[in-house]
């Protein structure tokens, strides 16, 4: 009796990782509100299920550093990265592959932000009058709330952020960013033009209280990248159906969430000047 119990017992354990090995897993980077990003990405999910054949789970993560770990350790074959966390995860495993960015993300944005007390104003060059105020940056492995933000202050200061503010912080992502600075609790703020664009629009920015002082010029940014060996495991020409899957989707209220227009080609070549400001930055692990 008891044999046959751990018999079954093992039957269903290996039940569930044959179940498992045919899942196609997907994760993000935690870049806005989690609830936000969970009801954006189970629609994608149910999107590549009905577009690949396969079962396909999004599986939500605490960093941007813990999305990387996932890709690496083969616990995720898909993520929506940020440029520098696709670039990191594309180190840590060869043959993996950037496949599909948003319209937008060809030329993306960071907006520097202040509240109201500051007396900042919109100019064509980040004013001086920043110096000496209280900063905050997004999650530290963010291309458009850190890395970004901090090589343009640095060639606009020629000084590392400690030395601009008197004090720096990390949010954590972008919609804290711009919650933090329209309360004062920081008076600066670097945070990516979608989000606050789509903020905006949908009238939750108090523009009393916080406004742009500055936007960057343009670098490439947000983009899906899959794993190399996908095609071993779920089979010839899977990796090749995943790439048309998202640039083939074209749900109006799917493509509002990100927010983006539609996905468009992407190689890991694109992703070249990011990689560069990393290593010049110093901080590509």
């Amino acid at each position: 009796m008891v044999r046959r119990a751990l018999l079954a017992l093992a039957l269903a354990f290996s039940s569930v990782s044959a179940s498992m090995a045919d899942t196609f897993v997907f994760t993000a980077i935690p870049d806005e509100d989690e609830t936000k990003l969970i009801e954006r990405f189970q629609g994608v999910a149910d999107y590549l299920a009905e577009q690949l054949g396969v079962d396909v789970r999004y599986v939500p993560v605490k960093s941007y550093a813990a999305a990387v770990t996932a890709f690496r350790n083969n616990q995720v074959q898909l993520a929506w990265f940020g440029g520098l966390s696709g670039v990191q995860a594309r180190r840590l495993v060869p043959g993996s592959e950037a496949l599909a960015q948003g319209q937008e993300d060809e030329a993306f944005e960071t907006y520097f932000i202040a509240h109201s007390s500051t007396g900042l104003e919109e100019a064509e060059t980040l004013s001086d009058d920043v110096r000496n105020r209280t900063f905050t940056f997004g999650s530290k492995g963010s291309t458009s709330g850190r890395l970004m933000p901090e090589f343009y202050l640095r060639e606009r200061f020629d000084a590392a952020p400690e030395e601009v503010f008197s004090r720096v912080g990390f949010s954590g992502n972008h919609t804290r960013t711009l919650r933090l600075v329209e309360a004062g609790t920081f008076e600066v703020g670097a945070l990516n033009f979608q989000v606050w664009e789509k903020e905006l629009a949908d009238g939750t920015i108090d523009t009393d209280s916080v406004k742009i002082i500055w936007r960057t010029p343009t670098y490439p940014d947000y983009q899906w990248t899959v794993r190399g060996d996908v095609d071993e495991r779920f089979g010839e020409g899977f990796k090749e159906r995943v790439q048309q899957a998202l640039l083939e989707l074209d749900d109006p209220e799917l493509l509002a969430s990100f927010p983006r227009t539609r996905f468009i080609p992407a190689s890991n070549d694109d992703y070249e000047p990011i990689r560069a400001v990393a290593e010049q930055i110093g901080v590509l692990d």
